[in-house]
């Protein structure tokens, strides 16, 4: 063979070798971008409360991406979002959220996404909500009128909010499957119906007269409402936990107790128990302090990563607390 033959021959192979690879690198690169566009076009809900959020996951399933932008065990009223977080929201199909002034530091994100054109479900708004009692009542001074945001304590309205969230995950996200959305609420409906089922069974262990309750915040007035207990007062006289008591606060609440010969006090696991344990001292630590997760989820495995193992929780805390057990 001669020299020019070899070099043609050469040349040749490297031609062919660089199509190949010139022809893999353009199926790669069409690979790459059906993979995004399908990413892309994976429809999203954002929610803001995690305890909202694993209400959403029950009623979704598969059928849509779910971020839940308050993470387990944190204080509804005072977490914030991250520019990432923020933006995730404008970038959603669905947005749901709580309402009602809880999440106090994103709600003004979740209006930003709500006039860019999200669609956005206030479930608060939606469930037929209670306003707090006036201060001779039990409820907090300076929140007496307002609308309560704590909706969920009472399961009958997170069974509405259920029906609500899956109509409008329907409405507002395309691509899902309305019969898989319909069969997923219906399911978790009858969780819900069980759970309220299992309450009003524990709950009548407890004498009507022992049917008080005394908190760290002002969160259990649904539940309060749908269960038959009387509200005493809370240690942190306000609907939110950015409050603060006053030494007359705390003097009123403890003359509230000893008037209804309460001994138990119910801290919302989210939230330090240096409050509650303060009324230890002002009732010669004759009280009884029970924690509670009342406003958040905690991570899995902690005892209430789900609402319904929350409920049944708080339900045995409560029930346990108020009977002695």
């Amino acid at each position: 063979m001669s020299r020019n033959t070899a070099k043609r021959r050469a040349r040749v192979g490297v031609a062919r070798l660089r199509g190949l690879i010139a022809g893999l690198l353009t199926l790669l690169t069409v690979a790459a971008a059906s993979a995004c566009t399908t990413a892309a076009e994976r429809p999203r809900v954002v929610v803001t409360t995690n305890i909202l959020g694993d209400i959403t996951r029950e009623v979704v399933g598969a059928e849509a991406d779910i971020t839940v932008l308050m993470k387990p065990d944190a204080d509804p009223h005072s977490f914030g979002l991250s520019a990432v977080q923020a933006a995730e929201l404008e970038r959603a199909d669905l947005v749901v959220c709580n309402g009602l002034g809880l999440e106090e530091n994103v709600l003004r994100h979740v209006d930003a996404a709500r006039a860019s054109g999200v669609a956005t479900l206030t479930v608060g708004d939606a469930v037929d909500p209670l306003t707090f009692h006036a201060s001779d009542d039990g409820g907090p001074a300076d929140a007496a009128g307002q609308a309560d945001p704590h909706f969920w304590t009472d399961p009958d309205r997170v069974r509405k909010a259920t029906g609500l969230i899956a109509d409008q995950v329907i409405e507002h996200v395309d691509g899902v499957d309305a019969t898989a959305i319909r069969a997923n609420a219906d399911r978790y409906d009858a969780e819900l119906a069980d759970l309220t089922a299992w309450m009003e069974k524990s709950f009548d262990r407890i004498p009507e007269d022992d049917r008080a309750l005394v908190t760290n915040h002002h969160v259990f007035g649904y539940l309060a409402d749908r269960f038959g207990f009387r509200v005493i007062g809370a240690v942190v006289p306000s609907g939110t936990t950015l409050a603060s008591p006053s030494s007359a606060d705390l003097k009123s609440l403890t003359e509230a107790m000893e008037d209804a010969g309460v001994r138990t006090v119910f801290a919302d696991s989210s939230q330090p128990t240096r409050l509650a344990e303060v009324l230890r001292t002002e009732l010669d630590d004759r009280v009884r302090v029970v924690r509670l997760y009342s406003e958040s989820l905690t991570a899995k495995g902690g005892g209430a990563d789900t609402y319904l193992r929350m409920m049944r929780a708080n339900t045995t805390a409560m029930t346990d607390g108020l009977t002695g057990a």
